[in-house]
């Protein structure tokens, strides 16, 4: 069974994270999601609680897929801030193994140097030609670029979600998914 890591980070945007949780699931990939401290209450952007499954630091990051990193703010400079994170980016980014990214969260790929020479986009204004010059940005909905996937924010996470989808399975299980949620 594919899985994938959503670390979650106080502040993230709710409709992203649910979103890329729920239609994983649907997709039958196991999805880990860990707090960035030991505590598993998460407060949104916008006030809604979400509970971790576990916190990062007793989630074996090398055992995952991919590591799919929900935006929001302050969500995303709490992101940005873990050094633990970073390593295991860093990591996944050294053995080519896939990083997804929504709404202001490719900032953080690209401030580790994880979008370079990368086509990528993000919620407008996050990435810009001037911070990342080696970012390829483009105004796209989802892009992905080899083994990176990125997407611009919350009207774009069940896009985004249905290609993680894709990418782990195939197009007739995103096809499935996607079937069920028009239903």
């Amino acid at each position: 069974m594919k899985s994938a890591l959503v670390p979650l980070a106080q502040g993230c945007e709710e409709l992203e994270a649910v979103t890329i949780i729920d239609i994983l699931r649907r997709a039958d990939i196991s999805v880990v999601t860990a707090s960035l401290d030991d505590n598993l209450h998460i407060t949104a952007s916008r006030g809604v609680r979400l509970v971790a499954d576990q916190s990062l630091a007793d989630t074996p990051v090398n055992d995952f897929d991919m590591i799919v990193l929900p935006g929001g703010q302050p969500g995303t400079r709490h992101l940005l801030a873990d050094t633990r994170l970073k390593q295991s980016l860093l990591d996944y980014g050294r053995q080519d193994r896939w990083l997804a990214a929504i709404c202001a969260a490719p900032s953080v790929l690209a401030t580790h140097g994880l979008l370079d020479n990368y086509q990528a986009t993000a919620f407008p204004g996050t990435l810009t030609a001037d911070a990342f010059p080696l970012v390829q940005i483009s105004s796209d909905a989802v892009v992905i670029d080899r083994k990176r996937i990125t997407s611009r924010g919350p009207g774009t996470a069940i896009a985004f979600a249905l290609t993680l989808v894709e990418v782990l399975t195939d197009s007739n299980r995103r096809q499935q998914v996607a079937a069920g949620l028009s239903a």
